[in-house]
């Protein structure tokens, strides 16, 4: 992997860059679309890449040890050739499942042992293993096994946590280096960031992640119950600390307002299941504001779903029809809503990468945020 990094607008810490993979080329800003278990839900690869025009999409280690499992994707030669996707793909570590699964899993020096949520069985992840499954995965940029504790962990806990989760990174770094990739080409490993809501936590976390020189950087733990000012607060803490010259992701994030604030405190990658998720439930991204597609007021109106893409697919057809599609319980009305919802996010990347090579970044933030964070 190699990161480039293009452009900086004078305004704001934003920047523009340009990732290099096995599988291609990723310009950032970038937002990922997730595809848990080897499908972005509702969608087939090729409209992620004809119709949305995805640079890389993002799997699930959790989710991809326990199925398909890892001896199968050896046998299919990895994810990209078992889902047929041509393009990056980047994959977690399962540390947030550590987190959200709380009920079933226990913590220890050596790693993480966990119940499947599938069938009951007990499985084992280590800082090793979790490399060795992102090797046979396939993923261009795989992460670290992190701890990723709750949003209200408190002062000690956090650094607790943390220092555990720099001792895994030691870890998976050495073990990333004694070993080769499965699948013919090079893969990346991103150490993770942690520290909850604590800045001096956060700062140790960076500054100790730095000094083992991974290629890139992700921030982990936050949107997980803090307040949003936070989540910013603790972004400009570690973008002052991690290097200009590597890519740095913030996992899970965001609303369309999210990406654009952390954005201009730095980030270059982003992933979340809002866009997805919440198409099938009926909210809908526009560049004009948030919809509730269900809502009677949509009845009638036969007006394109989000007249500010036009080149989209998802814009030909009409708010009208759409809330028809969902009220008749259609498969169609959740592929069109996801479709829209993603070519949203990535016209917002494009649009931001645009602003930040013309340095006026600070400017369309100031004109956009109204318009995209508002329920129509």
């Amino acid at each position: 992997m190699n990161f480039t990094l293009s452009h900086k607008d004078p305004g704001t810490r934003a920047r523009a860059g340009r990732i290099e993979t096995a599988h291609g080329t990723i310009d950032t800003p970038v937002f990922m679309p997730v595809g848990t278990v080897g499908s972005v839900k509702a969608v087939q690869p090729r409209e992620l890449l004809d119709d949305i025009d995805a640079h890389i999409i993002l799997g699930n280690t959790y989710h991809l040890y326990l199925r398909p499992g890892i001896d199968l994707l050896k046998e299919a030669g990895g994810l990209h050739r078992f889902m047929k996707w041509p393009r990056p793909i980047l994959t977690d570590s399962g540390g947030y499942q550590v987190f959200s699964l709380s009920d079933l899993r226990e913590i220890n020096e050596e790693g993480v042992r966990f119940q499947s949520h599938i069938d009951g069985s007990y499985h084992s992840f280590t800082p090793e293993s979790v490399v060795d499954i992102q090797r046979a995965i396939g993923a261009d940029i795989m992460m670290v096994l992190d701890e990723c504790p709750p949003g209200d962990a408190t002062k000690s806990y956090a650094r607790k946590s943390n220092a555990l989760t720099l001792r895994w990174a030691r870890r998976a770094r050495e073990h990333y280096e004694a070993t080769r990739p499965m699948h013919g080409y090079e893969q990346a490993l991103f150490g993770i960031v942690q520290g909850v809501v604590y800045p001096e936590i956060r700062r140790e976390s960076a500054e100790a992640l730095v000094e083992l020189d991974f290629p890139g950087y992700a921030i982990g733990g936050l949107s997980v119950g803090e307040r949003a000012e936070q989540m910013y607060d603790m972004v400009e803490v570690v973008t002052e600390i991690l290097p200009q010259d590597k890519p740095r992701y913030l996992m899970g994030v965001g609303t369309p307002a999210n990406l654009i604030e952390n954005i201009a405190r730095g980030v270059d990658m982003f992933d979340c299941v809002m866009p997805t998720r919440n198409a099938r439930n009926g909210t809908i991204f526009t560049t004009e504001g948030r919809i509730n597609i269900t809502n009677a007021q949509w009845e009638n109106d036969f007006s394109p779903i989000d007249p500010g893409l036009e080149n989209y697919a998802s814009s030909h057809f009409s708010k009208a029809y759409l809330r028809h599609l969902f009220k008749a319980n259609e498969i169609l009305g959740l592929q069109l809503a996801t479709l829209q919802n993603l070519a949203l996010y990535r016209w917002l990347m494009k649009e931001a990468r645009q602003a930040i090579i013309e340095k006026r970044y600070a400017e369309w933030r100031t004109g956009i945020l109204p318009n995209v964070d508002r329920r129509l």
